[in-house]
């Protein structure tokens, strides 16, 4: 290649070079190039389509971002070297976090408190001014786990060239934080003993701050400007299109960076498909005076739902559980919300004609989700019933019939649970009576693993835990939750079929074996939990996630079917290209 680029450079390119790049650049092209309003055909060696009326086809017409047709290649139409798929959306991550952590101190997988110090110094070097009291040093990815203890803030001032640093650490889960001395010394002096919905870790030391505690550090952090959040939206949107994502479910986004999103989706660089949800800037609050919707033509960006949070996470003993933790067995974790709250505000959400997406992950958060999420669908049924003057249902009414209004209702306002990972069996079969929808994250599984038997015991974990299969009626929308976890949607796809690390192949104590393979997927329904799944959870089915007539002409380009991959190959799969509404947005580099 080095002497073909000489020849270029110089002009001296022989004329059989000149022609064979051509063929190959012809053949790499739709076969039919127009302008805005025309078409465009493409055909493949193979496309896998999600259409249950065509399975497969070999080529498809594209015009203004959707396509026009779907079918069997002609006998003269030249085909791209290349196997489509669906273009895949990720049901539960966010935007403007991975572009901040992407932007930030990468803590993950950092196996000592020593290790810690030395990225972050290794941060500061490369980026003169970072640290300072306007300007602080985020991190994301520590894991307690490594160092036996929860951190302090005088863990980071042992190393003397961070004594006088602004850092604000997020634990891998960003249900805790990890603060430096002189961010505590801009904290009250007399901070609160207990935190509802919260807690200030006080053993071995300061410096961490867990759930509704973040606020009080949150609330005194220097924010970016709007300047620096759209950079890192930007630099977000092209690392998941590397990755093959197309669109994405964001969990959580105040209304300023709602209003954000909204301006820079009239732009060419978003090239991404945002489905995004509200989070009240007072977490867990009704906020109808700030709060938005939006609706595109073109699909590009949606608000139309509300995120909701039932507790913290179960890595910082967090999650909210029916019986104490088998390792801590003093606490059963903690509820940011108690149980009436969270249905009178789901409730309000329900009416407002908000989706309600509710954060849990420990046995009591889901309960209470359920409960909450039932007793709005009562309500909405009800309202529905008598706006269009039927009978509405009665106390007499038998079960079987309360439960049959309940999922129909449910199929209209389609409310889901976010993370949905430990769900006591009597709940599991609430869920998928009414059809909630579970929003699950197979790489938790993966990661959680190394201590959810610790955490939870050996009966739990074995009926309650990180359920796939055992809720797969309820059609579960997939996703990785990053910047928690990465966001490769194909070691998403690995995790749940192989229910192993796609980091290291191996299931729990570096077994070769997966980790509770009774709730692993198949292929074919783990790939439906990243297209068709996570279109149904954002009002988008026929319309995302399938190559049919009519939907949005978004697609992946891979080196062959994605079923002849061998299941490991899926840990390192890098796509080919990328393409959304019709329009090429990531090309894989030659030398990759």
């Amino acid at each position: 290649m080095a002497v073909t680029a000489s020849l270029i450079r110089w002009g001296l390119v022989p004329p059989i070079i000149v022609v064979a790049f051509a063929v190959a650049y012809r053949l790499q092209q739709p076969l039919t190039v127009s302008g805005e309003g025309e078409s465009a055909t493409y055909c493949y060696n193979s496309i896998r389509t999600h259409d249950p009326e065509q399975a497969e086809a070999q080529c498809f017409t594209v015009a203004d971002g959707v396509f026009t047709s779907v079918g069997p290649r002609g006998a003269d139409q030249p085909v791209i070297d290349g196997y489509v798929i669906p273009g895949l959306w990720d049901g539960h991550g966010h935007l403007l976090q991975y572009g901040e952590f992407l932007h930030s101190v990468d803590l993950f997988g950092a196996q000592s408190l020593a290790e810690v110090r030395t990225r972050i110094k290794d941060y500061i070097s490369a980026n003169p001014g970072a640290g300072s009291k306007g300007n602080w040093v985020r991190g994301v990815g520590w894991d307690q786990t490594f160092f036996g203890r929860m951190p302090t803030a005088a863990d980071i001032t042992q190393d003397t060239e961070l004594s006088g640093i602004y850092l604000m650490l997020d634990r891998i889960d960003v249900h805790c934080t990890w603060v430096s001395q002189p961010v505590l010394d801009l904290l009250p002096s007399d901070l609160p003993e207990a935190v509802p919905g919260g807690e200030i870790i006080r053993d071995p030391g300061l410096g961490v701050f867990c759930d509704n505690a973040m606020d009080l550090v949150i609330s005194i952090w220097p924010q970016p400007g709007r300047g620096f959040k759209a950079r890192t939206v930007k630099t977000a949107m092209k690392r998941l299109n590397e990755v093959g994502l197309v669109g994405m479910h964001d969990a959580g986004a105040t209304p300023d960076t709602l209003n954000l999103y909204n301006e820079l989706s009239s732009g060419d660089d978003w090239t991404l498909r945002v489905y995004a949800m509200l989070e009240c800037p007072q977490r867990n609050s009704y906020c109808p005076e700030e709060a938005v919707k939006f609706a595109r033509d073109d699909d590009r960006f949606a608000v139309q739902s509300v995120k909701l949070f039932a507790d913290g996470a179960l890595g910082s003993w967090g999650s909210a559980m029916l019986e104490p933790y088998s390792d801590h067995p003093w606490t059963s974790g903690s509820l940011l919300i108690n149980a009436s709250a969270l249905t009178d505000v789901t409730k309000r959400w329900a009416a407002d004609g908000y989706q309600v997406n509710i954060h849990a992950i420990g046995d009591l958060a889901n309960r209470n989700a359920v409960d909450a999420l039932e007793a709005a669908l009562v309500q909405q049924c009800l309202h529905e019933a008598t706006a269009q003057g039927a009978h509405p249902s009665t106390p007499d009414q038998s079960a079987h019939d309360q439960i049959e209004a309940r999922a129909a209702c449910q199929a209209r306002h389609r409310f889901r649970i976010e993370h949905a990972q430990i769900i006591h069996p009597d709940d599991q079969r609430r869920i998928r009576e009414v059809g909630i929808i579970p929003s699950i994250q197979p790489t938790h599984a993966t990661s959680d693993m190394k201590y959810a038997f610790a955490r939870l015991g050996k009966d739990r974990l074995s009926s309650s835990a990180y359920r796939m299969r055992s809720v797969l009626s309820a059609h579960p929308i997939l996703g990785s939750d990053f910047p928690v976890e990465p966001p490769n949607p194909f070691q998403g796809i690995y995790a749940a079929v192989t229910r192993r690390s796609p980091h290291t192949g191996r299931g729990t104590d570096d077994s070769p074996d997966g980790w509770h393979t009774e709730e692993a997927l198949s292929l074919d329904e783990a790939m439906w939990g990243f297209t068709g799944a996570a279109a149904y959870g954002a009002f988008l089915d026929t319309r995302a996630g399938v190559i049919r007539d009519g939907a949005l002409a978004d697609w992946v380009v891979l080196d062959k079917p994605i079923e002849s991959y061998d299941i490991d190959d899926l840990r390192t799969l890098k796509v080919k290209e990328t393409w959304v509404a019709g329009k090429q947005v990531y090309a894989r580099p030659n030398h990759d």
